[in-house]
């Protein structure tokens, strides 16, 4: 019997998304767990399963298709059983939910060897994503002599790499490269209304880049934080020599156990106390009323290869440094592969973006909303201080904190800046 492929819902508020890439061709036999197609939406990119058996015997929706609408068949399988005698079910035209192209051509006959199709030499299928069979064949190797760490002893595509000695995805391509599923500052689904801009690139050289939804949305989301979240930025200077000190003693007892934190760390839980230490500050403006909340969830900014991306520490008040690094440098990994579920990147009750690292010596982050504020950390570097009432050589970094004026007084800002600079500046409260 045909089996139809629907556009899936990947969030709860998902509507319409873009079918980016095809990871099968038509003719293809797909088995259960197996990748069929790339999915974009406003807050992710992310990897189409398949979830019955059989041969892709048409593609009804093009590469690149946006607004795909949850719902519209996409493809049509025949199941294994039946394929040599029954014909694929018609399916609906889709001209009216994409805006490019409006079909594909009619499907060939499924081929009698297709490539999804591997054997060893007892017989037995390989079971292989069609990505690692698709990188497998361009680097020639025998996906007969690799051993799969996927579902069921499934060969993905970082077995394909490790064992070719790779150890790292291809060079990225005009479409978003696969290994980068999911990324986004995103927290909702509305469709992007765009900007009415057009610019004329004239006589520069310059090639025009399709903005992934992710992109969009996040142009998006953060013209209106700024346009509708009335910001007030209030910063501090903080004396880093206690927290350093620290770090290091708690660094050589820790070292045992594979653990080294980092200033970051540190400030993640700094960060949480704090808001719950003032906990008018911990909130989100809702229109008519607003949110407290009783626990510190810190979204952390992560960059990877293709833009940003916030896995979130929940309750980092009460989470232990030595757990707060292991978590950070465990999502951290895992988003700069693209293995991060939804739930770990998305909500969070406030943002910490430390660009220290690179020099920023102060700058003002724009409030991802609905989270009411975000702690922005500059660089630590030695300055003049004055330490017990006498001019002396410190390590100083500034701090500045983000607030959403609808939602946070002022003085409420101020309090949370007040107790976060103790916090660090006597930095055993974080290890009590």
């Amino acid at each position: 019997m045909s089996i139809e492929l629907k556009m899936p819902a990947l969030s709860p508020t998902m509507e319409e998304g873009t079918l980016a890439r095809w990871l099968v061709k038509e003719g293809d036999t797909v088995s259960s767990g197996d990748l069929i197609a790339e999915i974009e939406t406003d807050k992710a990119t992310m990897e189409f399963e398949a979830v019955d058996e059989g041969v892709i015997t048409q593609l009804l929706v093009a590469e690149g298709t946006d607004g795909v609408k949850v719902g519209t068949v996409i493809a049509i399988i025949q199941g294994e059983d039946d394929v040599a005698t029954a014909a694929p079910k018609a399916a609906a035209p889709v001209a009216t939910q994409a805006p490019k192209p409006a079909e594909v051509a009619a499907a060939p006959a499924p081929v009698t060897a297709p490539v999804a199709t591997v054997s060893h030499s007892s017989g037995d299928r390989i079971k292989a994503s069609p990505l690692a069979k698709r990188i497998a064949a361009n680097s020639g190797v025998d996906l007969a002599g690799i051993s799969g760490t996927g579902p069921n002893g499934r060969i993905v595509k970082a077995d394909v790499e490790a064992f070719s000695g790779a150890g790292r995805s291809p060079a990225p391509s005009s479409a978003m490269d696969p290994g980068l599923r999911r990324e986004s500052l995103a927290t909702d689904n509305r469709p992007s209304t765009g900007s009415g801009l057009t610019v004329e690139g004239g006589d520069i050289p310059h090639e025009v880049v399709k903005l992934s939804n992710m992109r969009k949305t996040i142009a998006r989301r953060l013209t209106e934080s700024k346009q509708q979240v009335p910001h007030i930025y209030l910063t501090v200077d903080v004396r880093l020599d206690a927290l350093l000190k620290l770090r290091g003693e708690l660094n050589a007892s820790l070292e045992p156990r594979g653990i080294k934190l980092s200033v970051n760390d540190m400030l993640i839980k700094a960060l949480g106390l704090a808001l719950i230490q003032a906990p008018k500050c911990n909130v989100s403006f809702a229109g008519d009323t607003m949110l407290q909340y009783s626990r510190a969830d810190i979204s952390v900014a992560v960059s990877v290869p293709t833009g940003l991306i916030t896995p979130i520490v929940t309750d980092a008040a009460n989470k232990s440094l030595s757990k707060i690094s292991t978590e950070i440098a465990e999502l951290a990994a895992r988003a700069k592969e693209g293995k991060l579920q939804p739930h770990e990147y998305q909500g969070g009750t406030a943002s910490i973006s430390n660009m220290g690292m690179m020099g920023i010596k102060q700058f003002e982050a724009v409030i991802n909303p609905p989270q009411a504020m975000i702690m922005a950390i500059g660089a630590g570097e030695k300055r003049p201080y004055i330490v017990d009432d006498a001019l002396a050589i410190a390590t100083v970094m500034s701090a500045t904190g983000s607030f959403d004026h609808r939602a946070i007084d002022g003085a409420d800002g101020a309090q949370l800046m007040k107790v976060f600079k103790e916090l660090v500046e006597k930095p055993l409260g974080l290890v009590a």
